[in-house]
């Protein structure tokens, strides 16, 4: 299945993807928040399409698409999983996952604006591959984690290089800015993807290239993230871990590249679709 969320901003409603279609699911009656998952809710899901298949109703054209997934309890995200990334950011490959955290507010749809933030001057891109945690997973054996994984989906881990890096203190300032992860459009279950260790995912900025790689390049792959993680923390139905980002960065470009107002970042990964920002420069409500 492909799942969507559909309509204005914290007021989204679930829907599907059946072929290239996209429908309204609201008669199911759930969101796709840690309660559905947590309760088989892919499986209810699963038997409320079967049945109520006929009676769908398609989505307007132009309809704004949510985060596929509601609010999680937690973003986690794992840093230089690509060789050619760290490489690239002048980082030592390193000997265990890289863990850092984006606020669960900088979650926003696959085509909402990104927003550069108050006094940034190095807001940069990053195409990643997340999956979502089906059920509650601690200490979880690195041979059964993949039974833990809801979906997989498309996530673009907007970054403040100023922030992350050049002000003491974690990564985490820098990545959880408003706006900052765009994910989607959908959740694909784990049957419509395939191997997770396979898939080309790319980015290009107003047209130009500047991200092509292979989610086979992993230095930790899935299981073990999955089984890492959950050595330091219980890992919740819904939560997003997103797997890191191959080279072609701003910040690794010589000179740096970054973002400025009028930009227009597009990535996708196989199987998964592709997304679409525009920045912006941030703007007092």
């Amino acid at each position: 299945m492909k799942l969507i969320r559909h309509g204005d901003i914290y007021k989204e409603k679930p829907g599907v993807i059946i072929g290239d279609v996209q429908y309204d699911a609201s008669a199911f009656g759930e969101d796709f928040n840690e309660a559905f998952f947590e309760t088989d809710g892919l499986e209810r899901l699963k038997k409320f399409i079967e049945e109520n298949k006929a009676e769908l109703t398609p989505l307007s054209e132009g309809t704004r698409l949510g985060s596929p997934v509601a609010r999680p309890s937690k973003i986690l995200c794992i840093g230089l999983n690509y060789a050619d990334h760290a490489k690239e950011s002048n980082a030592a490959l390193p000997p265990e996952p890289v863990l850092f955290m984006k606020s669960t507010t900088s979650l926003v749809g696959p085509y909402d604006d990104i927003v550069i933030p108050k006094n940034s001057v190095k807001t940069d891109w990053e195409v990643e591959l997340a999956f979502v945690i089906g059920k509650k997973a601690s200490y979880v054996e690195e041979s059964e984690a993949m039974d833990y994984i809801a979906g997989y989906c498309l996530h673009n881990d907007v970054s403040e290089r100023e922030f992350q890096l050049e002000r003491s203190g974690t990564w985490d300032k820098g990545k959880g800015c408003d706006t900052f992860a765009p994910v989607g459009p959908f959740l694909a279950t784990p049957d419509e993807v395939g191997d997770p260790h396979q898939l080309r995912l790319w980015l290009t900025v107003n047209g130009r290239t500047m991200q092509d790689g292979n989610t086979r390049d992993f230095i930790f792959n899935i299981p073990f993230l999955v089984s890492y993680l959950s050595q330091f923390m219980t890992l919740l139905p819904g939560d997003i871990i997103s797997t890191g980002t191959p080279k072609g960065v701003g910040l690794g470009m010589n000179p740096p590249v970054y973002l400025k107002p009028g930009d227009v970042v597009e990535l996708g990964i196989d199987g998964l679709g592709s997304s679409k920002q525009t920045v912006k420069a941030y703007a007092k409500n």
